[in-house]
């Protein structure tokens, strides 16, 4: 235990020599969570929508088809009652609800005017806008070339709530992300070029020769920049917090078991990248661009993974920060608990237990 102990010291004693390696852990995190929180802008195209009828009547049928056929929104879910909203929401399969008033088209005839409430899911302030705007304009149109064609004053009124995210703020879709993003990059790069230096340096042979086995070596490799990422997603989540009043509506010691998880999943995974790498260079090279594009493309950070062709989505799966973007916005930004995220808790869960027990696998017990 002794050796293993000292072995972490080592470790930690490196990393602190290397101005670089902290500039990297500490300088790279909080310029880009300052970047991406005031830039980086948006844009969505089609969203899965629930629909809360409460007067099942003919017009109704009518608008709803009108704005399923624009080819903008997909029916997810219809809804019976109020209490259902927030929950739909809470699931994540939906970003909008449109309720319909009682006695919608009796309201319309007497009165010539009738009501409609849209509610969108504001944790992604950029969709919700384009949401509420799209689905507006199509209930506009249908006044206009249904309603009004027999120069009749009907008027539908359509109110606009959004949920979670009143004010709009960008800043609510992409500090979760950029989170993900950061997290992955910084402990899975450091991690994968940190074996892979000692082959290069020839240092590889000290660890061979010691009493060590290859798991308290992969462990021990791994806690520091365990220990360090974890102080670097709690800097991002004070950033989020007090620079850009992002809520923790969620429990707080949840959200860090949570982003704990991910950071020794991406640990892990960097450690079976340099495993198999015989240079610093190779193994930054497959950490940055192998993860860094994927990571930012193909989980929901940026675009939306409804939006893309079906091998896309399919390959969306196997990316863990999509999994890991879920949970954060569902605990800090809708106040979830596990009974919500079980599910991505338990593949992030998954997946660390593979990548470390192939890396522990794919560990040289000699130089090649």
């Amino acid at each position: 235990m002794s050796r293993f102990i000292g072995f972490v010291k080592k470790e930690f004693h490196h990393i602190f020599r290397d101005y670089r390696t902290m500039l990297i852990l500490f300088g790279m995190p909080i310029a880009q969570i300052l970047i991406f929180g005031y830039v980086v802008s948006n844009e969505i195209k089609d969203v899965r929508i629930g629909i809360y009828d409460k007067s099942k009547d003919n017009i109704i049928k009518e608008l709803t088809n009108k704005i399923i056929a624009s080819g903008f929104f997909i029916l997810s879910d219809n809804l019976n009652s109020d209490n259902e909203i927030e929950e739909a929401f809470k699931k994540g399969v939906i970003r909008e609800v449109i309720v319909f008033e009682n006695d919608f088209a009796q309201n319309l005839e007497r009165e010539g005017s009738a009501s409609i409430q849209i509610i969108a899911d504001a944790s992604d302030a950029n969709t919700a806008n384009i949401v509420a705007n799209y689905t507006e304009s199509i209930i506009n149109s249908y006044v206009r070339n249904e309603l009004l064609a027999g120069s009749l004053p009907y008027q539908i009124e359509a109110e606009v709530r959004m949920l979670y995210n009143n004010e709009l703020k960008g800043v609510f879709m992409f500090v979760p992300g950029t989170m993900a993003l950061i997290l992955m990059l910084v402990s899975a790069m450091m991690t994968s070029i940190s074996i892979a230096r000692e082959k290069e340096m020839g240092t590889m042979e000290v660890l061979l020769v010691s009493p060590l086995k290859p798991l308290p070596i992969v462990i021990g490799k791994v806690i520091p920049y365990m220990v360090l990422s974890f102080m670097n997603a709690i800097v991002i989540i004070a950033l989020s917090y007090y620079v850009f009043e992002m809520p923790i509506r969620g429990n707080l010691v949840f959200l860090l078991a949570e982003t704990l998880l991910f950071i020794l999943m991406a640990l892990s995974l960097g450690i079976l990248i340099s495993t198999a790498s015989k240079s610093q260079m190779v193994a930054m090279f497959i950490s940055m661009f192998a993860l860094m594009l994927p990571t930012m493309l193909l989980s929901c950070f940026i675009f939306p993974i409804e939006n893309m062709p079906k091998v896309l989505q399919w390959i969306s799966s196997l990316m863990p920060a999509k999994y890991f973007i879920t949970i954060i916005k569902n605990i800090m930004i809708k106040g979830s608990g596990l009974a919500i995220v079980w599910k991505e808790t338990l593949i992030l869960v998954g997946m660390t237990l593979f990548f470390l027990i192939m890396s522990v696998k794919k560990f040289k017990v000699r130089l090649e």
